[in-house]
């Protein structure tokens, strides 16, 4: 017992996030790219497909319309066509520069705000064709991919020492981060797509079964988010590869899961919480502005802290394999 009491505590919650927002506060200029994003988002040009999708929308209601369905059917048809062409309105292609699970962070991003203080945003790029479409997607998810692993390494060596940031390398981490987010939007569409389907099913079966599934759906998420919520750090604070990340992601996880999820917790409890008072000012507001340089201060400084509180861990964890190993041969005697 005396062994076991002599293991250096685990870094704490707390202490990490302190840290990571005293290193944000101390750098101000690493949110600079999330400021950027979300300006670009707010005040920038528009790509808008709404154009494209207006076809079908018309051939539906006209299809309808002869097919002899019942005036209530053909009225709610009607309807949720509009809808849905209303969200495709305002729906701006320029979002995919916010990419996952590496990426600059956004609020204008999720708002995706129709109206600017000068009004209704003058430059609108309409698509109208699906090549088109898929070349700008594929282009902006790129660019995002680029900006959110520069901006990944820019926070990293905030937190590192400058030895640790001589010998970093750019380039491997920017094909690590294209990698590991390719990867994980591969498994995301495997396991989202069937999932999707037998989500749909429950519904126009049972919306009361729907809502049983979707909180067992978002306690396993919570469950499988610690493991791989830590997968990026291991590239930009170690320089490891995207697989000896995530097997290093996961071994941190198996021996400090109690902490690493109240970690976890807190950070996206913060930044989801404080996410309801960033949105506050409409977007045809100059106020929005506090909104965008508050949610890119908080989010940065969130990552910041993931990023010590990862480098802390694995040196305690080191710390104690060590101790352990130590004292296995006086144990075992």
């Amino acid at each position: 017992m005396d062994k076991i009491e002599r293991l250096p505590p685990p870094p704490g919650v707390v202490g990490s996030l302190k840290a990571g927002f005293d290193a944000i506060a101390s750098n101000l200029t690493v949110i600079l790219l999330p400021l950027a994003l979300d300006l670009w988002l707010w005040l920038g040009p528009r790509l808008r497909i709404d154009r494209l999708f207006q076809p079908i929308f018309d051939e539906m209601s006209r299809y309808a319309r002869y097919s002899g369905i019942p005036a209530a059917d053909l009225k709610t048809l009607q309807e949720n066509s509009a809808l849905l062409l209303e969200q495709f309105q305002q729906y701006n292609l320029m979002s995919a520069l916010r990419t996952f699970p590496i990426g600059v962070f956004s609020l204008m991003s999720g708002t995706m705000p129709s109206q600017t203080p000068w009004g209704a945003p003058s430059r609108i790029i309409h698509i109208d064709s699906v090549f088109i479409m898929l070349g700008w997607v594929l282009l902006l998810t790129l660019v995002g991919w680029i900006c959110g692993g520069l901006f990944f390494r820019w926070v990293s060596l905030v937190v590192t020492d400058s030895s640790q940031a001589a010998d970093s390398r750019f380039s491997q981490s920017i094909l690590q981060t294209i990698f590991l987010s390719v990867m994980y939007f591969i498994l995301a569409l495997m396991i989202g797509t069937p999932l999707l389907i037998v989500l749909t099913l429950v519904v126009a079966a049972s919306p009361l079964l729907a809502q049983g599934m979707l909180l067992i759906l978002g306690l396993l998420s919570m469950w499988l988010i610690v493991p791989i919520f830590f997968t990026p750090h291991g590239i930009f604070i170690r320089q490891q590869n995207v697989f000896t990340s995530i097997y290093t992601s996961l071994r941190m996880a198996r021996f400090t899961l109690p902490t690493s999820s109240l970690f976890v917790l807190s950070v996206l409890l913060i930044a989801f919480g404080l996410n309801f008072v960033w949105n506050i000012p409409t977007s045809d507001s100059w106020m929005t502005l506090i909104g965008i340089a508050g949610h890119a201060f908080i989010t940065t400084s969130l990552l910041a802290a993931s990023f010590i509180y990862y480098r802390d861990m694995q040196v305690w964890l080191q710390t104690v394999f060590e101790k352990l190993k130590t004292n296995l041969p006086t144990q075992q005697a």
